[in-house]
């Protein structure tokens, strides 16, 4: 049985811990170390997982058509609500949903939507959930106790920021009690060839999370970058000791491929996570991002994801 070991969130800034590695055998196995305490997630129980659902999901799912990935223009106000309380919770659903970090990143969020976003991770079992830095007390309050940890970004969402300005604003969204930061990449210095100035942007953020415990993902946002940069930039972050790598912000020109995941697997190795996210929207897209590689999922629509994972095991 696949276990996780996750942290609770608090108000004032967490003892130092060592902080969470995402770790891929081939792709697909996941290392959770907290407290001093590891738990593995083995390439063969999420072998089992996806091959519980994987052949039935994608023989009735398609993929979202390639002109709905999300852009930050969304064409409609979001995923269609489902009361969480319809979801059959099976071993499968359960370890399905602890790969996913529930997310809302948009402007407009309002506290009521933030708070009914922890009450369904809480009830579902999410890994995280993701908000604006402005949320990360609501969410860290909803969440204090539980095992759901409390995700925020830095520099968001074009990582244009200085990186004295990500390290404080990821400090201060660790003592309102986040224990997981997406921070984005600087894509200009990226672009301009500038990888000293790249690896000191994510060093810089890294020493400020690692010092406090909280966990780093790197947002490379691919839409921006030729494969040759996405896999330059994805050993950079490795090399300046972030934990995960991550596709997309999800409001930039295009989301999560599984041609992207596959490249960042095989450039970061084994030994990193590596986070798929923007435009995931359905069971078939959850699965083929986790085939190609990806050992977390960020997604508003979550609970559609699971919704289809259960139907399927009725």
């Amino acid at each position: 049985m696949i276990q996780d070991s996750r942290v609770s969130s608090q108000g004032n800034l967490p003892r130092k811990k060592r902080p969470l590695s995402g770790r891929a055998s081939g792709g697909l196995s996941l290392i959770l170390r907290r407290r001093g305490v590891t738990h593995v997630f083995t390439r063969k129980e999420l072998d089992e997982l996806m091959g519980a659902i994987a052949a039935e999901a994608l023989r009735k799912a398609k993929p979202s058509p390639k002109d709905e990935v999300c852009d930050g223009r969304p064409r409609d106000p979001g995923p269609a609500r489902i009361d969480p309380r319809t979801i059959r919770l099976t071993a499968d659903v359960r370890t399905l949903a602890a790969l996913i970090d529930h997310t809302l990143l948009r402007p407009e969020a309002t506290r009521a939507q933030i708070e009914s976003l922890c009450d369904e991770a809480l009830q579902l079992g999410f890994a995280a959930v993701c908000v604006n830095p402005g949320w990360v007390p609501v969410a860290a309050e909803k969440l204090r106790g539980s095992r759901v940890r409390v995700a925020t970004v830095a520099g968001f969402p074009f990582g244009a920021t200085s990186t004295t300005a990500k390290r404080a604003e990821a400090k201060a969204a660790i003592i309102a009690g986040a224990t997981e930061v997406d921070m984005v990449m600087n894509v200009g210095a990226m672009k301009s060839g500038d990888t000293a100035r790249v690896e000191s942007d994510i060093r810089g953020v890294v020493e400020v999370c690692h010092a406090h415990g909280a966990a780093v993902k790197v947002i490379l946002e691919n839409g921006y970058l030729t494969d040759q940069e996405k896999v330059v930039a994805s050993k950079i972050a490795r090399k300046a000791g972030a934990d995960f790598v991550k596709t997309s912000t999800g409001f930039g020109p295009s989301g999560a491929t599984e041609a992207d995941v596959r490249l960042m697997r095989e450039a970061v190795g084994p030994q990193m996570g590596v986070k798929a996210a923007g435009g995931i929207r359905n069971l078939a897209d959850a699965l083929r991002m986790l085939q190609a590689g990806a050992t977390r999922l960020g997604a508003s629509s979550s609970l559609a994801i699971l919704a289809e994972a259960a139907a399927l095991m009725k």
